[in-house]
């Protein structure tokens, strides 16, 4: 694409119009005018750079004068490059525009490209537009000799946020054994400027790690043989403290000296805490997160832990072996059984493991009451997935949103259970987006969803024998630790009691929470309010009150 700016010779030679434009989208944050910057810095061009606002006056006729002008000067600085940031700001699709003014803008910007490919061959300029609405632009832009390619910045992922964590800890101050790899697993979701802002939060951290908690210990150890002070009394003159040091810290207009200064080093750690106060923009905008669920969190299930592994994780982690025997489309699986026996913590749990994006989507929240609406949110529940792929889509309640159809209907769901089985296995090409779906309704769900290349896996997810709800009780009460357990709790008798026979992984949860607020309710009349928390532990008599 990028040729013709200092060879236009190849393309004279050879007789053919060079590309005068592509355009750059993807969701905020990902690095659009970055790269814009980047080639134009990379070769030494001048850029002009303008944001799509810049163009818009109240004066009619003067926007359509302004785009005249810049391209007028694009082509008088040649070679150049010509930057349109936000570019959907200015070019709506015409049929939906609001006013004539946006519709000569569109026309006269249509005018301006087509009058560069009018002009000799050895035009050097180049057009670059930047959006992260590709979909709102005028489809007479995107066409070819106009907009020629369109280049999607996606959400990176593990290797690419490696690679961009090096780029922006270049000059950090980190040990040298700081671990790339690990921070950039525990960063899924987020793009080039969340992770940017994390290393700014990182180094807060750091500085208030250093410059603030190192003070705060010299002044505990001046104090120490100093007579003890009632403990309220002593927590408000603590924060007091903290807040004078650092107003203190604040007000020296003197530079820090180097000892101090030597003592700053951003450490892992400090990553680690700034993580919670940073929130990728994918999941500020509400349709991918990754799940904090792990393996360690679900008891039993293991042969279908193992199949979800061979179905979702295997594809993304040994993608060779794939290939060599011919397996392209990811598979999907539905998980049927009984309510609480723990489908979506399963679908939780393999996100988080993988390391995968995730898109949730409860079973209702599609269906919209306004015609076209509901198949258009399906479409743009596969479009995210496919920006942030590889990503599972997990559709919790899916029989509420694929009802089984017949001849009498032709509503709104018919056209989503359409929707979803095109978006599933249609024309195009589903690569790296993983589909799971959870019902306790398997059998009202539309035949044509279960068949091979859709959701042609099914695994049933049972009420648990008593082995698997022993190892259930044992996770739940972090194999009992929390809460805590008497000597006289045995969880393997509680797990082979007759009364525990139809448990589910919900109905054990709910057993030991009742067995706690039966222990906090006893305590509390024993001892009259007196706080006694360190000395509750759960008795079995509380444990069999419980199942009764």
């Amino acid at each position: 694409m990028l040729i013709h700016v200092r060879h236009p010779e190849v393309y004279s030679h050879l007789g053919v119009v060079p590309p005068r434009g592509f355009l750059l989208h993807g969701p905020p944050g990902c690095g659009k005018t970055l790269l814009a910057q980047a080639i134009a810095g990379e070769l030494e061009l001048p850029m002009l750079k303008v944001a799509a606002t810049e163009i818009v006056s109240g004066v009619s006729g003067e926007s359509e004068q302004k785009l005249r002008e810049l391209f007028d000067q694009a082509v008088v600085s040649a070679p150049c490059i010509l930057f349109i940031d936000e570019i959907d700001a200015i070019t709506p699709k015409r049929e939906v525009a609001s006013k004539d003014m946006e519709r000569r803008i569109v026309a006269q910007l249509l005018t301006c490209m087509d009058d560069l490919n009018n002009l000799d061959a050895t035009a050097q300029v180049l057009v670059i537009g930047a959006t992260n609405r590709p979909d709102s632009l005028d489809p007479a832009l995107r066409r070819a000799g106009r907009f020629d390619r369109e280049i999607c910045l996606g959400i990176p992922d593990e290797a690419a946020r490696e690679k961009i964590l090096k780029t922006l800890c270049r000059k950090l101050r980190l040990p040298a054994s700081f671990d790339f790899h690990h921070l950039a697993h525990m960063t899924p979701g987020y793009v080039g400027a969340d992770l940017m802002a994390l290393c700014r939060e990182a180094a807060m951290c750091t500085v208030s790690r250093v410059l603030i908690k190192l003070e705060e210990q010299e002044c505990k150890d001046i104090r120490t043989g100093e007579s003890v002070i009632g403990q309220g009394v002593e927590k408000g003159i603590e924060e007091l403290d903290e807040l004078q040091r650092l107003l203190k810290l604040l007000k020296e207009q003197d530079p820090l000296a180097e000892e101090q200064l030597q003592k700053l080093c951003i450490e892992m750690n400090d990553f680690i805490d700034a993580l919670s106060s940073v929130q990728p923009s994918a999941k500020r905008e509400g349709f991918v997160t990754v799940p904090d669920v792990t393996w360690a969190d679900i008891g039993a299930l293991e042969d279908i832990r193992e199949e979800l592994t061979m179905a979702i994780l295997a594809p993304v982690q040994n993608p060779e072996q794939f290939k060599v025997l011919g397996l392209t489309t990811p598979a999907g699986v539905l998980l049927a059984g009984p309510p609480g026996c723990g489908k979506t913590l399963l679908a939780k749990a393999v996100a988080n493991e993988s390391g995968l994006n995730f898109i949730s989507v409860k079973g209702p929240e599609l269906l919209n009451m306004y015609v076209g609406e509901s198949e258009r949110a399906v479409r743009q529940v596969f479009q995210r997935a496919r920006n942030s792929a590889p990503c599972v889509i997990f559709f919790d309640e899916v029989d509420a949103l694929c009802p089984r159809r017949s001849d009498r209907e032709s509503g709104a769901s018919v056209r989503v259970v359409n929707q979803l089985l095109t978006e599933m296995d249609g024309l195009e090409a589903r690569r790296q987006v993983f589909i799971m779906a959870a019902t306790n309704r398997p059998d009202i769900i539309d035949p044509d969803i279960l068949r091979p290349g859709r959701l042609d896996k099914t695994l049933y997810v049972g009420l648990p024998p008593p082995v698997d709800r022993f190892a259930i009780l044992k996770t739940i009460t972090k194999d009992g630790t929390r809460p805590p357990l008497d000597a006289d709790v045995h969880l393997e008798e509680i797990a082979h009691d007759q009364r525990c026979n139809c448990y589910t992984g919900a109905d054990l949860s709910a057993l030991v929470r009742e067995a706690s607020v039966c222990t906090l309710r006893q305590e509390m009349a024993l001892q009259n309010g007196k706080n006694r928390k360190g000395c509750m532990k759960i008795s079995s008599d509380h444990a069999f009150f419980s199942l009764v």
